[in-house]
Formats: structure tokens, C-alpha cells, sequence
């Protein structure tokens, strides 16, 4: 989470919302909570899972996947006692939040994470599953803290208009799916990003295999897309994902370029597959047509590339443009590729 105290924000997040649902620990928790296919004791076991998962993610520094951890409560546990290890797995969280230190990190689905980032995903699923709890149990009123949402925005979803300055929460239902936008329909999927790669103007937002299954399908893929698109292109590395998704690497799939001053999706980019054995990918970039000419595909490619020569087994970028399309040799060139003829640019990692 941004701000100078990720653990403290994290910490105020978990005593209003245990708050909250102490409020209701009367009621009949075996209810469905709202938009979830989970009932509301389901639902709190699972937001005690999520939060004991990130703090044991961050305090062991794992990053490879997700350890092998399961948390449950016994048959019977009342309401009361759920609240109780909701709050006490938040405040583990925190406690590894404040232990870590600023460049440790740890695996998430998401993308690799610091302190920050776990603090803010733990807040997200607090805010969230409060609300997801409450409206299942009748309680409509309940808001989540605004300045929390609004740091959960800012650190966890680059790629989401904003509702407006003093509409955080409100953003924050619409961009998870759990109210519409004005003017837009409710999305039928989305995900956060741990880790974005960010450029000058641009952020890039890996399309997972689910966002690509709704993009392939005619959908947004969870972005909120300039008029013009999304481009064929994307859709079509989406379907290939789908295709090779036995085969996927998380990182070297297909990712949404999103203007950065209005957080509008403008086109894709990303790689074909992950490193061959000599260290090299293949990768291609393409806006929408009202995004060209503004130098954001140029500043994409440099992102991509600077984010691609830090993983380990990176060493050299393959793409092509034909010989009649100079707008696209352009970019390239200007992203630092090399002409090797036939239509064919390479750029290697520094050293190399």
C-alpha cells in the first residue's frame, strides 16, 4: 500500500471492520453472502485464509508459489469467534507488514509483492468481504473507509478510471465487479495487480488466462477500453493464451496498455511465449487508432524490455514490422531495436 505506514493502515482497516461484523455476530451467518457463492461463515474463513496466506507468504520471503497452507475453524464456531480469527489473522498480516523489510518480496497470483503490496491486497479482501458479509446478512449501509479504498485503488489498480475524488469506495465495488460505473455495465470479470509494469505515461496489466477468456469472448478482459477498442490484435493473443495456456508462464503472455492520465486501455502488448534456451522472446505491440502517434507504444516496448532483461534467462527481444509499415519500424527503433533486415528487429539486454 502506498503511503509511510502500510502496517498502520492495514491495522485501522482490520478494527473497522471487525467492528463492523461484531455488529452483526447475532445473526444467522449461515446466510449466502452477497454476490459470492460462499455463505457468510464460509466467506470469513476464507478472509482469515487470505490474510494468514499473505502474512506467511511475506514473513518466509516465498517466491516461488503459494505455500501449502490451509486455515479452517471447527463445525459450530459461532459468528462471534469468527470475527475473532478474522481480526487476529488481519493483525498477523500486519505484524509481517511491519517486520518486512522494503524490498522483500513474495509471490502472489497477482504479481510479486513488497510490504506494501500485501498490506494492500489484505485490505482489499477486508474491505470487500465486510461488504460482502453485511449485504448478505441484510446491512446495506456499511461503506468501507474511504482513504483505505483509496489506497487500495492507487496501489492495486492502475487500470481503473476513478469514479471521482470523493467516491474511492464506490470505485473501489465497481472496479471488483459489485456495482457498475455510471454509463458502463458491471464487469463480469476483474483482478488486481501486485505488480504492474510501469512505464512513462503507460502501465502495462498482464491478461491472465480468465481475463483472456472473457476478452477472447467478445468482452473488455476487465479493462475500460478507449472507443476504438480493444484491438483485434488483443483479442487474438487472448485466444492464443487460451490455446497455450498448458504451456503459460505468468509474465510472458499478453498484456493491456493503459494510458496512465485517464487509466483508458488503448492497446496490447507482450510476448508470444516465454525464453526459448538461448534467451529469447518474441514480442509485439498494437493501439487502437485514436491512441497513435503519442509515443505510447514506444514507451511500452521500453517497459516491456526493462521488465523482461530483469527476469532471469532474459537476454534478447525478437520482433518484426513490414518493410511498407514505417510507423511501426519507427517505434521500434525508437524503443532501441536494431534493424537485422527482412523485417526483422532485435533488441539484447545491456551487456550482452
Amino acid at each position: 500500500m502506498t503511503g509511510e505506514d502500510p502496517a498502520g493502515g492495514l491495522a485501522a482497516a482490520v478494527s473497522a471492520t471487525v467492528r463492523a461484523l461484531r455488529a452483526v455476530a447475532h445473526l444467522d451467518w449461515s446466510a449466502p453472502a452477497a454476490g459470492l457463492e460462499w455463505s457468510c461463515r464460509e466467506t470469513a474463513v476464507h478472509l482469515a485464509g487470505d490474510l494468514t496466506g499473505f502474512a506467511a507468504q511475506l514473513a518466509g520471503r516465498v517466491t516461488g508459489s503459494y505455500l501449502p497452507l490451509a486455515v479452517g475453524a471447527a463445525p459450530g464456531t459461532p459468528p462471534g469467534a469468527l470475527v475473532d480469527l478474522v481480526g487476529a489473522s488481519g493483525l498477523l498480516l500486519a505484524a509481517a507488514v511491519r517486520a518486512a523489510r522494503p524490498d522483500d518480496r513474495a509471490w502472489h497470483p497477482a504479481g510479486s509483492a513488497g510490504p506494501g503490496g500485501f498490506a494492500a491486497m489484505g485490505t482489499a479482501e477486508l474491505l470487500l468481504h465486510t461488504h460482502d458479509v453485511l449485504h448478505g446478512l441484510g446491512v446495506t449501509h456499511w461503506r468501507g473507509e474511504d482513504p483505505a479504498a483509496a489506497l487500495v485503488l492507487d496501489r492495486l489498480f492502475p487500470h481503473v478510471p476513478r469514479s471521482g475524488p470523493d467516491a474511492p469506495w464506490k470505485t473501489l465495488l465497481a472496479a471488483t465487479g459489485r456495482a457498475a460505473f455510471p454509463g458502463l455495465p458491471r464487469r463480469r470479470t476483474w483482478r488486481w495487480y501486485g505488480d504492474p509494469v510501469v512505464g512513462t505515461g503507460v502501465v502495462l496489466c498482464e491478461i491472465s488466462p480468465s481475463l483472456a477468456g472473457d476478452l477472447a469472448g467478445g468482452g473488455t478482459g476487465g479493462f475500460t477500453w478507449t472507443a476504438d477498442g480493444p484491438p483485434e490484435g488483443t483479442r487474438a493473443a487472448a485466444a492464443r493464451l487460451l490455446r497455450d495456456r498448458g504451456a503459460h508462464r505468468p509474465g510472458w503472455g499478453p498484456y493491456a496498455i493503459v494510458r496512465a492520465r485517464d487509466r483508458r486501455a488503448v492497446g496490447g502488448i507482450g510476448f508470444r511465449a516465454a525464453p526459448d534456451a538461448e534467451g529469447r522472446a518474441e514480442t509485439g505491440c498494437e493501439l487502437v487508432p485514436s491512441a497513435r502517434g503519442c509515443g505510447h507504444a514506444t514507451e511500452a516496448l521500453r517497459a516491456l524490455a526493462r521488465w523482461a532483461f530483469a527476469q532471469p534467462g532474459a537476454h534478447e527481444l525478437c520482433a518484426t514490422a513490414e518493410e511498407a509499415d514505417g510507423p511501426s519500424r519507427a517505434v521500434l527503433l525508437r524503443a532501441g531495436f536494431e534493424h537485422r533486415g527482412a523485417g526483422r528487429y532485435v533488441l539484447r539486454a545491456a551487456g550482452r
